[in-house]
């Protein structure tokens, strides 16, 4: 370090009554500072810093000068513009002259690693104490020591201490900025620069360029960026979210700059967001969408907040990098954007990110054609960044918020475009825009992408992370949005109960911007005490709408008053005008228009200007950066009414159908297709005929493959209603058409929902009935509902379709669908199936179901729109091809499916496999399964388990009740319950002759410190004292994780008994003894006994009451109520779980179960066993059985064999009734029936005539 001190002497007098005199000096210090920093092992960088200090110092004399505090300094102590003050720079070590002469002289060379003498920055061994300048903190913990000015210090003790203090201030902000440059402070200190005033920062921001200087003079320029723009990096930031700040915490709400400017955190009501989906494209009509989400369960998806954007769920590894945002039009994404930004200016949200640039595609739009990098685009639209030295984003986390992909104009090929990696490199904005969103350029950077779903496929799945869809308001966020809105809670009631009378006005209130619509219209109705009844139509509210946004026209700029009449001239052609472009535009699905878009409408940027000027909230203009206009509807659905405002009034004044000769359009946002009508259209002045518009735009809407034309379908009908007309009077040409005109378009679409229609387009049709005024037909089915006469066999199609949109109106049907309440049969089902995929829990038992339905179903589960979780599928004839179906839909990501029940489907090994594969799919769902009463047998409980040890699968809840199992099954078993990562809690193996052996091998699992298993049934598993044993000493391990044993129908032993009931929190062993240990069914052997009260006449009892044989004389049997007019006995022993008995038959007999309630006089089919559905019956006639139930007779595949011996058995709970013909060493199934027991069975015998058939009740 070199020092000079000049001191120049001046003396003055000052007049006072002192005589003192004051002396001032003008010192000058010259200092200059080396420090040599080294970034690594081989590179070390010198930099040399000269500064000259000039300080006037004034005394009576200068002995009288005492220490002080050193004075702040003027704007003339330090010179950086010359160096006049200056001396020659020292040079250290032969490293290049920072003075300019000097550094001619030196041979250009590597700068070499400086020695020990250098300034050492890792240590504060070799620093002095840091300068503070005008009193403010010091750069060092440690305080200053300085001399007070007033104490007659000399000049040399003052300039000693200002050299020591600038020497330090020097060190200190060097080894700063090389912890910068080292990375060891990643915030750039920027809480330390908060608390700075404005000379502290400047005199950081001189430092800091007289640092840069000297480096790029070093050619150190890489070096020289990176410090800058980690330095300059915290200020640009604050700049940033200030303007950010700025422009997005106000908000106008409804509409851009219409209305007073209000909070945004004072209107935001919280959105419903759910993580789900694809980026598969969905054509469908966006209102259509809603209407699906409204039936779809809140809870159907997971739901998440704006600080999980980007916040990987549970069990994904990866981090998200894109996030794709789909909602349909006015549902909240743009706000959600602006909402996110704030929170992020404000430190609520995503703090780890440095910088949030939120862009348009709207303002992207305007630079096509023109070259970028992306550090010119961000520069582009966020100026500063090139000015804070940020010239590449790699050091920084970055999120990019790209807003309205379905507005891009740009060609996005992500296929074809060159790769570029270079974020300084210029090139078409498309490229950038690719390469962005590939991740090959700026990898480091989040993306927010957000788009109407009919654009999503723009961008390639592979790209995208993560998918959410913005559902828009919950019901209780449609109450808290508009009880935010007025403080009149009368009037908030009001509204709020008329919404929900109006199931098209309900579901619309999906949609924020659509409240916004109805709340406007509402109050201003209930303010105005306007006579008749509140809007209930999507077409009364649009009519409203816009008469009220003309009456703000006419008194805002017209200087009007409320009460003149609406419609002027001037704004009868504006709105024809936007009519015009609206209907023009949709054509080509357009819904931002700029110059160009106006010009092949006809209408200039001055006219547009002038219709956004005077209807502020119809049609809006926004300009972007560089005031490149767009113009725009508020909505969609403003957009198509004023659309099919057009094309009636065309029609209307000249006989022009505009849905005719409309070219045809490939793009998917098409909104009419080509067509020619056989509309003749009138002419010489006879009125058109507008029931042939309407037939036709009805034709035309139901062509539409996605319901593009359901909206506008729904308003054209509309308009016609006289009571829209009457609102609309001096807009809309009156027709005088009468109440037959809607008559006959009314029936016309009656007829159409006769045809064999989609569901979305009959429920349209409904909604179109709806709109003018007429309910007959789903008044007819709703009375028919609640008289409980409703018969679906007598159905037309269009009753059935009036039947689904009833049901889809009604949440009661939707929480839990039973298809047994209305025709139990594939047909029914098949007719009903838009019902069944809006619903939460389906049941679907014992419906008479094949594998037609299987596949139905398949699709249902497969569809993104599906609501079902719990689905009833038991004692349906699916068999294993069925199942096959059904796992595909299983295998389905977007299946939500949580409980599954498949009891009793005829499903074997091969249906074993087929689910085993789709429970370990990466998507499976499924946590609950029951497949009781199936042929799986050994061999498909293995290929089960297989599917159950794998880490995909969900299943904590596995019935196997009665699937012939044996021991072999429970090594399988035990090996799932011991497999890390099994997560079976509760497991159903009763009824299955596993034996002890079984048991053993099955406890091997339960000791397993993996086994979470919670429930285990072993009911009816023939476990005796030693399975008992092994039972008791496996749960009394301390790895156990068993609570609740069901041991009944066992013979395990008191001692095991006893020990399990100490160790369990619930044990059944009830129904013990050692008949339980005998194979199959036997084990519920009953002694039932017959009823002599009930007993025929022509019936005579024998064998101690256990034979029952026809006779030809009449018995002399008491008169008794219950006694049967036919040749028929009943049994006196109710029925109750599982029950077993045995027969043997002679002649021709029936065999029987009946509830006791059968009628017993007469001789018709009210009282013959099985003729009715009051009893169950095997019919042994001929050399057959028969299975015959309420009149309808089923053959069996099993003959009449020689032993003369019958099977009972009957599982009253779950609806099972099993007949085996019964050998001496064997027993053959004959059927076992399916069905729901309503109330306690008995046994009963009938007999058919034949005298000496008889019937005996067998022991075991």
């Amino acid at each position: 370090m070199r020092t000079r001190l000049k001191i120049r002497g001046e003396t003055t007098s000052e007049l006072s009554t002192h005589t003192s005199v004051h002396q001032c000096y003008t010192v000058c210090v010259n200092v200059c500072v080396c420090v040599c920093v080294c970034v690594c092992v081989c590179v070390c960088v010198c930099v040399c810093v000269c500064v000259c200090v000039c300080v006037c110092v004034c005394s009576r004399t200068r002995k009288q000068l005492t220490p002080g505090p050193v004075p702040g300094p003027g704007p003339s102590c330090v010179s950086y513009r010359s160096d006049q003050s200056m001396d020659v720079p020292i040079v250290f070590k032969g490293g290049p002259s920072t003075d300019p002469q000097t550094r001619k002289q030196l041979t250009p060379g590597p700068v070499p690693v400086p020695g020990p003498s250098c300034v050492s920055f890792r240590s504060d061994q070799s620093m002095d104490v840091p300068i503070v300048f005008k009193g403010g903190p010091s750069t060092d913990p440690h305080s200053l020591e300085g001399v007070d000015g007033s104490s007659g210090a000399e000049p040399d003790s003052i300039f000693t201490l200002l050299e020591d203090n600038i020497i330090s201030f020097v060190k200190a902000e060097l080894k700063h900025m090389q912890k910068i440059v080292d990375g060891d402070d990643p915030e750039c200190s920027e809480s330390q620069m908060e608390g700075e005033d404005e000379e502290q920062r400047r005199s950081r921001e001189a430092f800091l360029n007289i640092t840069l200087y000297f480096l790029k003079r070093m050619k150190q320029e890489e070096l020289a960026e990176h410090l800058q723009s980690r330095t300059k990096a915290p200020q640009y930031k604050r700049e940033l979210k200030s303007k950010l700040k700025k422009k997005f915490q106000c908000v106008s709400e409804g509409v851009a700059k219409a209305g007073s400017p209000t909070l945004l955190k004072d209107i935001f009501t919280e959105l419903y967001i759910t993580e789900g989906g694809g980026g598969e494209v969905n054509q469908e009509h966006e209102v259509i969408q809603i209407e699906t989400a409204s039936r779809r369960p809140d809870t159907a998806e997971r739901a998440i907040t704006l600080e999980e954007l980007f916040k990987a769920p549970p069990g994904r590894p990866q981090p998200i990098r894109t996030v794709m945002t789909k909602g349909v039009a006015g549902i909240g994404k743009t706000l959600l954007t602006h909402k996110f930004t704030v929170d992020w200016t404000e430190d609520k949200a995503q703090q780890e990110v440095h910088y949030t640039f939120p862009l348009t595609f709207r303002e992207l739009n305007v630079l096509k054609g023109r070259s970028f990098s992306l550090v010119g685009l961000v520069d582009h639209f966020f100026s500063g960044s090139k000015e804070a030295g940020i010239c590449s984003f790699q050091d920084f986390l970055v999120l990019f918020i790209l807003d309205g992909l379905d507005e891009c104009r740009l060609s996005l090929d992500f296929l074809s475009t060159q790769t570029l990696t270079d974020v300084s490199e210029s090139t078409s904005v498309e490229v950038l825009l690719i390469n962005l969103i590939r991740g090959e350029l700026l990898p480091s950077a989040l993306l927010w992408i957000t788009t109407r779903p009919a654009a999503a496929n723009q961008i390639p799945p592979e790209f995208v992370d993560m998918v959410t869809e913005v559902r828009g308001f919950t019901d209780p966020q449609k109450d808290e949005y508009f009880r935010r809105r007025s403080i009149d809670e009368e009037q908030v009631s009001s509204i709020l109960s008329h919404i929900r009378t109006c199931r098209s006005l309900h579901i619309m209130c999906h949609i924020p911007l659509f409240c916004w619509i109805t709340a406007t219209v509402l109050e201003d109705m209930l303010k105005s005490r306007e006579e008749g009844e509140l809007p209930r139509t999507l077409t009364q509210i649009y009519s409203h709408y816009v008469v009220l946004q003309n009456k703000v026209k006419m008194v805002k700029y017209d200087g009007g008053a409320a009460t003149d009449p609406h419609w002027s001239p001037q704004s009868r052609e504006t709105i024809e005008s936007l009519g015009k472009l609206a209907f023009e535009q949709l054509q080509k699905g357009k819904l931002i228009f700029y110059e160009s878009d106006l010009a092949e409408c006809g209408m200039d940027l001055r006219a547009a200007s002038v219709c956004s000027g005077v209807f502020t909230q119809v049609f809006i203009e926004e300009s972007n950066l560089y005031q490149d206009k767009v113009f725009t509807f508020i909505h969609l659905s403003l957009q198509e009414f004023l659309a099919a405002l057009h094309v009636r009034q065309t029609f209307i004044s000249s006989n022009v159908n505009l849905l005719e000769h409309q070219p045809q359009n490939k793009k998917s946002f098409k909104m009419f297709t080509s067509k020619k009508t056989t509309l003749n259209l009138l002419h010489g002045g006879v009125e058109p005929d507008l029931n042939l518009l309407h037939q036709s735009a009805v034709d035309e809407a139901l062509r539409s493959p996605n319901g593009h034309l359901d909206l506008f379908l729904r308003f054209l009908l509309g308009l016609s209603l006289p009571t829209n007309q009457r609102l609309l009077q001096g807009l809309l040409t009156q027709t005088g058409s009468d109440s037959q005109t809607n008559q006959r378009t009314v029936e016309y679409i009656k007829e159409k929902l006769s045809e064999n229609l989609s569901t979305e387009r009959s429920i349209n049709l409904f909604h179109c009935l709806n709109e003018v005024n007429d309910h007959s037909l789903l008044e007819q089915i709703q009375e028919s509902m609640r008289s409980g006469s409703l018969s679906t066999e007598k159905l037309s199609p269009a009753q059935w379709s009036a039947l689904v949109f009833i049901l889809l109106s009604s949440q009661e049907h939707l929480d839990v669908f039973d298809l047994k309440r209305f025709s139990p049969s594939e047909e029914a089902f098949l007719k009903l199936l838009p019902v069944i995929k809006a619903s939460k829990k389906v049941k679907l038992s014992f419906c008479r179901l094949s594998e037609r339905s299987c596949a139905a179903l398949s699709s249902v589960l497969s569809s993104q729109s599906s609501s079902v979780k719990h689905l009833d599928l038991s004692n349906n004839h699916l068999q294993d091809s069925g199942v096959k179906l059904l796992c595909e839909g299983l295998k389905s990501p977007h299946c939500k499916l949580d409980s599954l029940s498949l009891s009793g489907c005829v499903i074997t090994e091969v249906g074993g496999a087929s689910l085993a594969a789709a429970l370990s799919s990466n998507s499976s769902s499924v946590r609950e399964l029951d497949l009781s009463y199936n042929h799986l047998q050994d061999s498909g409980v293995k290929l089960l388990c297989e599917g159950l040890t794998s880490p995909h699968c969900k299943l904590d809840s596995l019935r196997l009740s009665f699937c012939g199992l044996s021991e072999r099954s429970c090594a399988a078993l035990s090996s799932v319950l011991s497999s890390q990562s099994s997560s079976v809690k509760h497991l159903d193996l009763s009824n299955n002759d596993l034996q002890d052996s079984g048991v053993k091998l099955l406890c091997e699992g339960l000791k397993s410190p993996h086994c979470k298993l919670d429930y285990l049934s072993l009911s009816g598993c023939v476990i005796t004292e030693v399975g008992g044993a092994s039972l008791a000493a496996a749960l009394s391990s301390n790895s156990s994780s068993v609570r609740e044993l069901d041991l009944s129908c066992n013979h395990p032993g008191d001692s095991a008994v006893k020990l399990l009931s100490q160790r369990l929190n619930t044990l059944r062993a009830d129904h013990g003894g050692e008949q339980r240990i005998k194979a199959g069914v036997r084990k519920y052997f009953c002694h039932i006994h017959l009823d002599t009260n009930s007993i025929n006449r022509n019936l005579r009892l024998s064998d101690n009451n256990r034979t029952v044989t026809c006779v030809k004389e009449e018995e002399l049997y008491p008169h008794h109520q219950d006694r049967f007019d036919y040749w028929q006995v009943l049994c006196s022993t109710g029925l109750t779980g599982h029950c077993y008995w045995e027969v043997e038959w002679n002649g021709d007999v029936s065999i029987a179960v009946s509830y006791r309630g059968i009628s017993r006089k007469g001789i018709s089919n009210d009282c013959r066993f099985g003729f009715n559905n009051q009893s169950w019956s095997l019919i042994c006639y001929i050399g057959f059985y028969y299975i015959i139930h309420n009149n309808i007779i089923t053959h069996t595949s099993c003959p009449c064999g020689s032993s003369g011996r019958v099977g009972v058995y009957v599982d009253c709970p779950d609806g099972r009734l099993s007949f085996y013909e019964v050998s001496s060493d064997s027993m053959t199934l004959i059927h076992t029936v399916s069905t729901s027991f309503t109330d306690t069975l008995y046994p009963g015998f009938g007999f058919y005539g034949y005298i000496g058939s008889s019937v005996s009740l067998s022991p075991l």
